[in-house]
């Protein structure tokens, strides 16, 4: 190993530390939807009101990505990401002592403002506290993340909310503070290389780079065929009478996406450098969302595996891009880029996709709009390249 890369117990430990961040990133979003019902209850919230706890921090982790790079340009990734966990866990803290609605909702958008800060932060510190294993760094907080997901929305009515005894905001407390205290660790891990000059770091997106919009609108595609779904998945099963197996359809629609992340830790650089992955992904959303689509029992679960492994391997893909293959000085910027386009993409899709619903009165509206908006991309994934094609045996 050389000298100056760190020893196996150090690189245990900060892979640990981009775990734990990756969950911090997730769990205070999807906690909400759980929540949503006991917090209407106690606060007189109508369902749009519900609704905006889940998209309110969606819309911010897009808009907020923008002053991210200009953040990171003036105080560096690792103080940049120290202020933005301190931000996400006190903002999301304070939700639970939100008196009335709009507090409430001022808190949420300030917890997504955190997170979006914090998304563009990590491409750019991974690459500097990982030296030799990026693609392991950046692929073990993905990881975290999408733990982060199971834990907020399938781990709050069974465990957190019994262990804090059933109220709605002691198990926001109980989840948001434990994230304030990631902060003060971020300063152990020692930065390796060279630290670029403010002038090096751009101080915003370049939006002139084809890989945000490539990036950007891949990974919007993704996260609204990921989301759109598990929203109106409740809905398409009832149409098709598979109402009781709900649970079990979400449960393994999740659960395979976790799985899939925990494949990459080890294989990230070898899915990375295969031809056309991107292509192939979208081609595996509009086959599996055909399935879904036309299969009137749980067959349609073959469907519902296949779209989920698909968006873990293409979120993952397209998150870990910018730590792996651009400069620290770079990698912020692009990623805050992506991030902006992909989720206020994210945001607006699925909104598009109920609209069909309400205009046509028939669920499989929503089904035909995300293999129409998959199948529009296919130029796009085909195109698109990861830069790491040529270094496959």
């Amino acid at each position: 190993m050389p000298a100056n890369q760190p020893g196996i117990p150090t690189r245990a430990a900060i892979l640990v530390l981009l775990w734990l961040t990756g969950m911090a990133m997730r769990a205070p979003i999807l906690v909400a939807a759980p929540l949503g019902p006991r917090i209407a209850d106690a606060l007189d919230l109508n369902q749009t009101g519900v609704g905006a706890l889940t998209t309110l921090p969606v819309l911010a982790l897009g808009l907020g990505a923008i002053p991210a790079a200009w953040l990171i340009a003036r105080f560096g990734a690792r103080n940049t990401l120290m202020m933005a966990v301190v931000l996400t866990g006190l903002a999301s803290a304070a939700r639970g002592a939100a008196p009335e609605a709009t507090m409430l909702l001022t808190a949420t958008a300030v917890t997504g403002l955190g997170i979006a800060i914090m998304q563009p932060a990590l491409p750019a510190l991974v690459a500097r506290w990982c030296p030799g294993f990026v693609a392991l760094g950046a692929t073990v907080y993905l990881n975290g993340m999408m733990v982060g997901e199971f834990i907020g929305a399938g781990l709050t009515l069974p465990a957190l909310l019994p262990a804090v005894g059933g109220g709605w905001r002691a198990a926001l407390f109980a989840l948001s503070l434990p994230i304030v205290v990631l902060a003060p660790f971020m300063l152990l891990p020692r930065l390796h290389g060279r630290r670029p000059t403010r002038d090096e770091v751009a101080h915003g997106p370049d939006w002139r780079d084809p890989r945000v919009w490539r990036f950007g609108g891949l990974l919007g595609l993704t996260a609204s065929t990921f989301f759109g779904l598990n929203a109106y998945m409740d809905a398409v099963l009832a149409s098709k009478q598979l109402s009781a197996h709900v649970g079990l359809v979400l449960g393994i629609f999740n659960a395979v996406q976790l799985f899939t992340s925990l494949f990459l830790m080890a294989t990230i650089r070898r899915v990375l450098a295969t031809p056309r992955l991107l292509f192939a992904t979208v081609v595996i959303h509009v086959a599996g969302l055909a399935v879904v689509l036309v299969s009137g029992s749980l067959w349609l679960i073959a469907g519902v595996i296949a779209i989920s492994f698909a968006s873990a391997v293409q979120l993952i893909a397209l998150t870990s891009l910018p730590s792996i293959v651009l400069a620290p000085e770079r990698a912020g910027a692009v990623a805050a880029g992506m991030f902006a386009v992909g989720y206020v993409l994210a945001f607006v899709l699925p909104l598009c996709a109920g609209a069909l619903i309400d205009a046509s009165g028939a669920i499989d509206s929503a089904l035909y709009f995300l293999i129409g908006l998959n199948l529009l991309c296919l130029p796009l994934g085909w195109t698109t390249t990861t830069g790491l094609e040529a270094q496959r045996a």
